[in-house]
């Protein structure tokens, strides 16, 4: 017989099923029954503080709110923010325009019409919205500033559009190289004979350039009475002195301007702006005296 069936043969049986049986199954600890009724009677325990402490975090939320009462204060400013983040959401420009009707004193309600109108490229009303936020709330700086901006975008627009009339003026009524003086009775013939179409059309753009030419400057106007306002809030402020003085200058305002202009460097001498602002106050003050002599 071979060895290693002898081997096999000579394995005890007793060995052979302790072998082949499976380890015991751990057993899961049974707690007794008081540690149950201690673990509820703690959790009973902590669930009175956490009902205490979230009575007291709705009653601070009732005071910093100003729920009930009427506040304008930390609770327009979430107000504004929420529904601000809900116009991303698809609010339509008429429900916003209706919800402006039915509370017209609303503050939140025109600026968020007017957030709209800017998202829609509507600047004409967003301006209109905004003007109306403004007189509401006339302390909100960047309101202003937002105004101020939108205000420049509508002159910029209005100028080109006053440019290009124009220029379609000129086309209308071109200058011939071989006319005659104009100061010459042959050339007083000359201009004498006109097309009445031309003359038509000539009119009519001559009419839309100014028209045009009145809308950049009622824009700049608006400008500049944002950073009048702007200015009144921040007086010490130069970077709105500055602004002003722009606004002014565009405006046409030269005296305003010299103002501003004169404010700023008194604040800010040493601004990188302040060479700017020293050749704009050198040309206003020239301008000024020859108009006045």
């Amino acid at each position: 017989m071979a060895r290693g069936t002898q081997h096999l043969k000579r394995r005890s049986p007793a060995n052979a099923r302790v072998a082949a049986q499976p380890l015991p199954k751990s057993k899961r600890p049974r707690h007794a029954r008081w540690e149950d009724q201690l673990f509820f009677s703690r959790l009973r325990v902590h669930a009175k503080w956490m009902f205490a402490a979230l009575a007291i975090v709705f009653a601070f939320g009732f005071v910093l709110f100003g729920i009930g009462s009427g506040s304008t204060g930390i609770s327009d400013a979430l107000q504004n923010f929420f529904q601000g983040f809900s116009l991303s959401g698809g609010t339509s420009t008429s429900s916003l325009v209706k919800k402006t009707q039915e509370h017209p004193k609303n503050a939140a309600a025109w600026r968020n019409l007017a957030t709209k109108y800017e998202q829609d490229n509507q600047d004409a009303n967003a301006i209109a919205a905004l003007t109306t936020y403004t007189t509401l709330r006339p302390k909100d700086t960047d309101a202003l500033s937002e105004l101020a901006g939108l205000d420049l975008q509508r002159a910029s627009d209005w100028e080109t559009v006053y440019e290009g009339l124009e220029e379609k003026a000129q086309a209308l009524s071109p200058t011939s190289p071989f006319a005659p003086k104009s100061t010459s009775a042959l050339g007083k013939a000359y201009a004498s004979l006109t097309n009445p179409i031309t003359s038509a059309l000539q009119s009519d753009s001559t009419t839309a350039a100014e028209n045009a030419y009145s809308q950049v400057y009622t824009y700049l106007g608006d400008r500049q009475s944002a950073y009048k306002k702007l200015a009144k809030l921040n007086p010490k402020d130069a970077n709105t002195q500055y602004e002003l003085g722009q606004a002014s200058q565009d405006a046409g305002d030269s005296k305003t301007a010299i103002t501003a202009y004169t404010t700023f460097l008194k604040l800010a001498p040493d601004d990188p702006l302040a060479g700017t602002a020293r050749k704009a106050l050198k040309q206003l003050k020239s301008t000024s005296s020859t108009a006045s002599g």
